[in-house]
């Protein structure tokens, strides 16, 4: 792309633009959390596949209310798997799917065909976005998205949040600033209704929602082991910039495990009410089977904080889950504060 500088500099200028509309429309986004923290009347019917034992949570300047648990994109389900857990998803009233590669965007479009308006869905093609040299402008990126919503049949994503290098903080400035025109240009062009990022880096993530306040909503993880920083929380950035927050791995590459069903299950609920009862994301757990989608439900359904016996059962788990980490995964331990 030609006269780079002058894209910069525009970026710059349209970016202080926004933060000022922005800023002048926090009052009532604050507002209306406020309300819903006090109790007030949700209007139950704009919240799609509504479940009363579901929690809907507002998913930052989007608007959207989200299941308090959603469905994520990595698993190993076929087609004929996959529809069946999109369906009892649905029927618990989980209303947001994650799909983050190429395979996993259409196989997730082909189960929610014909049923497209009960579910969100977000998409990324991590392998050919900016992780990748080729795909780090704004023109190539558009290219890809334009590509997987052919080949999923969609004519538009809910979410494109694209997928960036972990640490995150290896991109230069000007990818970002591509990244943030592809988003841009898909949303003025009705292809996302919604934009933002996936990334394993909390400063770059920080210094994005700040400088680009089109961002909508931002992807990283969140384990049993995360908590809040005491000072200079990553927290604090999106509750200020009213960005909404999605927590992936909340099971850590499943190294949560240890094989046994029942003790399995009972960890993944523990998991789900220590990352709700943080306040802080939206957990998207992988989900395979029928049961881990009715496990997580019912980890939903269940009291939010931890009596001490259950945080001493956490916090052992924790210590398993970290000892036996693989070694691609070891990075998470870089998030244990937030």
């Amino acid at each position: 792309m030609e006269n780079k500088g002058v894209t910069r500099r525009k970026f710059i200028r349209d970016s202080a633009m926004v933060a000022a509309g922005v800023a002048a429309g926090l009052g009532a986004s604050s507002s209306q959390s406020a309300k819903a923290a006090a109790g007030a009347a949700v209007d139950t019917s704009k919240i799609i596949s509504y479940n009363p034992n579901m929690e809907y949570r507002r998913l930052g300047k989007t608007n959207l209310m989200i299941s308090a648990a959603c469905l994520g994109g990595h698993s190993g389900s076929n087609d004929r798997e996959r529809y069946e857990i999109v369906s009892r998803c649905i029927d618990a009233g989980i209303n947001y799917v994650d799909s983050c590669t190429r395979g996993e965007v259409i196989r997730d479009a082909k189960a929610l065909r014909g049923r497209r308006d009960k579910m969100y869905m977000a998409l990324s093609h991590c392998g050919d976005e900016v992780r990748n040299a080729n795909y780090r402008t704004a023109r190539k990126l558009l290219e890809v998205l334009d590509g997987l919503l052919k080949e999923s049949r969609e004519e538009y994503t809910d979410l494109w949040r694209i997928t960036c290098f972990e640490p995150g903080g290896r991109h230069t400035f000007n990818t970002s600033c591509e990244i943030v025109e592809a988003l841009e240009k898909a949303k003025k062009q009705g292809k996302a209704r919604f934009i933002g990022f996936s990334s394993h880096d909390r400063r770059w993530i920080k210094f994005m929602i700040k400088y680009f306040p089109q961002i909508d909503a931002v992807c990283f993880p969140f384990t049993t082991m995360t908590k809040t920083a005491p000072t200079d929380s990553l927290f604090e950035a999106l509750k200020k910039c009213d960005v909404g927050a999605f927590g992936i791995k909340p099971f850590a590459a499943a190294s949560l495990f240890r094989g046994d069903r029942e003790q399995d299950d009972r960890r993944a609920r523990l998991a789900i009410r220590y990352i709700l009862h943080s306040n802080t994301v939206i957990p998207i757990p992988g989900m395979n089977r029928i049961r881990e989608v009715e496990n997580v439900a019912k980890a939903v359904m269940e009291r939010r904080k931890l009596d001490v016996k259950e945080k001493a059962e956490l916090d052992n788990a924790g210590s398993e889950m970290w000892a036996n980490l693989p070694r691609h995964y070891q990075w998470l331990k870089d998030w244990e504060y937030v």
